[in-house]
């Protein structure tokens, strides 16, 4: 029996040693050789938290970028930046002043942010055709999207760089574009107002439109601009305009489908930010909007794996969100997860949609959760920005 419980007891230790269950011993400290003393091992350098130092109000702040008129200071705007530490401001109607005024402009706002604040995201759209804010001396007239998909994708990529270093030289780093909408053919573009009508995409299938819409986007980033790829999940097939009717909903889009595809490839290239449109979609979540949609907002941080700044389309004027309170539409958003929310068209809603995101994290752990986690991806974004190739 002795030499029984022997045997078993040295097998224990054989498999103990077989399976790497033994302790390594523990490292030898490197000795300076100098004064042949043990050098202590450095301690890793803790990563600082972006929102050190940041106030409630602040981090609500950053989740804002409101609109101003391109040919003047809105006076909210302006109160906006400087008393309340927005994330950005955004470019609106139609300028043909050139490069020198608007940066005149975008000065009179930059110059309202302190040393040591997050820098202020300025943007505009500046798609091309129909939907190009800035022209005048110093900016090239751009084509339309779906003119800009017959070119290849190299030349895309070389014109859209000169494009966003236009932009960078009048202090606008952010622009909402490209368009990744996929319109079905050139025979129902005409039945699609927001996307087809307009010639707003870059093609007809999903493949196309990611390339030539990637190609844009890298572009933009040469130039040292943040692109922004909308409208997620697709607004190429719905038959009334968001901005302009109520209720737009979407029949044909799925989670699994390829206009939700073409960000899964999109995304993965680089900096960049996802814009949701207002359309409800029957197939995802026939309940919300998108913008104001957790489910929608799952296929993207889930399906498509992206963990960067999501926005909204304008929640001020478009008709499609005007039965929901400005405050109901700004909560909405936070609570489905966006972390950036659009106020375009209208800046005067923008003091009642802050005072509602603000009062609600301050009453609600999980909501003020949310904001913190949108304040950090916003930061993150503004750290990573693109700088303008040499």
């Amino acid at each position: 029996m002795r030499n029984i419980a022997r045997s078993t007891i040295l097998l224990l230790l054989s498999a103990v040693v077989l399976t790497g269950c033994v302790p390594e011993p523990a490292p030898t400290p490197s000795v300076n050789p100098a004064t042949q003393t043990p050098t202590p091992t450095p301690s890793p350098t803790p990563t600082p938290d972006p929102l050190a130092g940041l106030s409630l109000e602040d981090k609500v702040g950053q989740m804002f970028m409101v609109g101003t008129s391109v040919n003047g200071a809105d006076a909210t705007t302006v109160a906006a930046v400087r008393d309340d530490h927005i994330g950005g401001i955004f470019l609106q109607g139609r300028s043909d002043a050139g490069i020198a005024a608007t940066a005149d402009l975008v000065r009179g706002f930059t110059s309202l942010v302190p040393a040591g604040r997050p820098a202020l995201w300025v943007s505009t759209d500046q798609e091309g055709g129909d939907v190009q804010v800035l022209s005048g001396p110093g900016f090239d007239g751009i084509p339309s999207a779906l003119d800009q998909g017959q070119q290849d994708a190299a030349t895309l990529r070389a014109n859209a760089a000169t494009w966003g270093r236009q932009l960078a030289e009048a202090g606008v780093n952010m622009n909402l574009a490209p368009v990744a909408d996929v319109v079905t053919s050139p025979e129902t573009a005409g039945s699609n107002p927001p996307i087809g009508q307009l010639n707003r995409e870059y093609g007809y299938d999903a493949a196309t439109v990611a390339a030539k819409a990637g190609a844009f986007a890298q572009g933009m980033r040469d130039g040292g601009v943040l692109p922004t790829f909308k409208h997620f999940p697709g607004l190429g097939h719905v038959g009334e305009n968001t901005d302009t009717s109520s209720g737009v909903t979407d029949d044909f889009v799925t989670a699994d489908g390829p206009d939700v595809g073409v960000y899964s490839t999109v995304l993965k290239k680089g900096p960049a930010v996802a814009m949701l449109s207002t359309a409800i979609y029957a197939k995802i979540d026939p309940n919300a909007p998108a913008a104001f949609s957790p489910t929608v907002v799952g296929v993207l941080r889930g399906r498509v794996g992206f963990d960067g700044v999501i926005t909204t389309d304008d929640l001020s004027a478009a008709q499609q969100v005007q039965p929901w309170s400005p405050a109901d539409r700004a909560t909405l958003a936070v609570a489905a997860g966006v972390d950036l929310l659009l106020v375009s068209a209208d800046p005067s809603v923008y003091p009642e949609m802050r005072q509602a995101v603000l009062a609600r994290a301050q009453a609600d752990p999980a909501f003020a959760a949310n904001v913190d986690a949108a304040a950090r991806r916003v930061l993150a974004a503004k750290a990573a920005m693109p700088s303008p190739d040499a």
